[in-house]
């Protein structure tokens, strides 16, 4: 009777078992809506469509249990707010690039650009092979964000301008949409640094309300139609070489993740990474054809005295920014070994290899 007794108790609790486990099972399964918030005007060639690619990876890999909406620049919270929407968590994720937080963290420029630094390969094996990721997630870290590169421009152009840059002194007076630490060298060379959202750039440049302006390269300079403003088109891009785009995703909303959902939506960033440079490889020269024999666009190259004079005002910049803290003194001693190794190693095999061919 006792073991009669035993068993029946057993199978009752085996039952309870199996109806308490039955929950999470389906809270594993359970769909995940995530925002991602973007710096950028909806659908914008590459920038925006990149960010909408991201979106479409991770829910696609994620076969739906990740669904990402994505919200232009201004549609959910201000461009430059993105940083600060995804640090409170009002949205999981965003899409943008470290120099427009640099009012927060001055360090953060290093992971976007520096002039005349590291271009898109560079940038991205810095960041994955030569502890740059590391102290990137160091940076954001206190803000409860984990940052990934997801995008790079390649090499920029100079930009539109309405005046003719022969020497150093047509940058003086000079009021120009150029961020991050490009902008500060602006400034030293005596002309004005403005910070613009990208949707505000034709009618600012169109108004006078700016005499020049910088965005990406000619696929995208075509795309805002920057050829109706301006009639001068500069090169090359020194202030960013190479800028790396970035996804922002909230540390809380990252960490309640499973292991392959984390892992997954991380990849889809290294893919977006890769895919952005090679599209604009792809179609920046078309772009460039159809502004100078289409549009008449005067495409011009800029005086090597400019260019020698910013190189020198950027070497300033960039030593000031290291000695603005602890922090930014390890990340550009970082970058700045990495730079040196990479530029050796280059002047004997792309450069020469560029110039031969």
């Amino acid at each position: 009777m006792k073991r009669r007794d035993f068993i029946k108790q057993a199978s009752i609790a085996g039952l309870a078992t199996t109806s308490v486990a039955a929950p999470a099972i389906v809270h594993a399964d359970k769909k995940i809506k995530w925002k991602m918030v973007t710096t950028w005007p909806k659908n914008f060639p590459v920038l925006g469509t990149g960010a909408n690619q991201l979106a479409k990876l991770i829910t696609d890999m994620t076969n739906g249990r990740i669904k990402v909406k994505v919200y232009g620049g201004g549609e959910l919270v201000p461009a430059f707010e993105v940083f600060d929407a995804v640090s409170r968590g009002t949205a999981q994720m965003g899409h943008g690039a470290a120099y427009y937080w640099k009012g927060k963290i001055k360090e953060a420029q290093f992971f976007s650009t520096v002039p005349f630094g590291l271009n898109s390969q560079e940038m991205t094996a810095w960041l994955y092979h030569g502890g740059g990721m590391q102290l990137w997630e160091e940076t954001y870290a206190p803000f409860g964000v984990i940052p990934a590169a997801a995008g790079n421009t390649t090499v920029q152009m100079a930009g539109w301008f309405n005046k003719e840059i022969n020497s150093v002194n047509d940058l003086k007076g000079l009021k120009m949409r150029i961020p991050g630490l490009g902008g500060e060298v602006l400034k030293r060379a005596g002309g004005t640094p403005v910070n613009l959202p990208g949707g505000e750039l034709f009618t600012s440049l169109k108004t006078g309300a700016i005499d020049a302006t910088e965005w990406v390269g000619p696929y995208n300079d075509l795309a805002f139609g920057l050829h109706k403003a301006a009639k001068y088109y500069y090169y090359p891009g020194w202030h960013e070489p190479g800028t790396t785009l970035e996804a922002l995703i909230n540390k809380k909303s990252f960490d309640a993740l499973a292991e392959d959902l984390q892992t997954i939506v991380l990849n889809a960033c290294k893919v977006v990474n890769q895919d952005m440079s090679t599209e604009y490889t792809a179609k920046n020269n078309a772009a460039l054809d159809i502004l100078v024999n289409k549009h008449k666009v005067d495409l011009r190259r800029l005086p090597d005295d400019v260019l020698e004079k910013l190189k020198t005002l950027s070497d300033e910049v960039v030593r000031e920014l290291a000695g603005k803290n602890k922090a930014a003194e390890r990340i550009y001693a970082s970058y700045d070994k990495f730079r040196k190794q990479v530029t050796a190693w280059h002047e004997i095999s792309e450069k020469i290899y560029y110039n031969v061919r």
